[in-house]
């Protein structure tokens, strides 16, 4: 499955990427996908799954050590979290999830009230 070229990724990070920087990128991209929503992603991607590709997968190259701030003076480094990897953020996450027609967030509960029952019958033979 291809979610973005390497072409696509150079114009996006608007440097330029070399063939094995792209592949590892798309794999270590296809895989955090993957790893949050399954198969449900569709050959060619749903719309809003490219555009989120390309974020992380510029993420991925751009800090790959998750830095979040660093000084010269004093050596002092902090990370932005206590994992490492890629790690989608919980905006990406939500997107993901409803490019590929998953619920996510208060849209997952269902707050109607227990006398409110459906009105659609299932038909089973029997």
């Amino acid at each position: 499955m291809t979610l973005f070229t390497a072409a696509e990724l150079t114009a996006y990070r608007q440097v330029p990427t070399s063939a094995e920087t792209y592949a590892l990128a798309h794999e270590l991209t296809l895989d955090a996908l993957q790893g949050e929503v399954g198969d449900r992603i569709t050959e060619p991607p749903q719309p809003g799954i490219k555009s989120l590709a390309l974020a992380v997968a510029a993420r991925i190259l751009t800090n790959p050590s998750g830095v979040r701030s660093e000084s010269a003076g004093g050596m002092a480094v902090t990370y932005a979290d206590a994992q490492t990897g890629v790690i989608l953020t919980d905006d990406e996450r939500r997107r993901l999830r409803r490019s590929v027609g998953l619920a996510s967030g208060a849209g997952m509960l269902d707050i109607a009230p227990d006398d409110c029952t459906s009105t659609v019958r299932v038909w089973r033979a029997l």
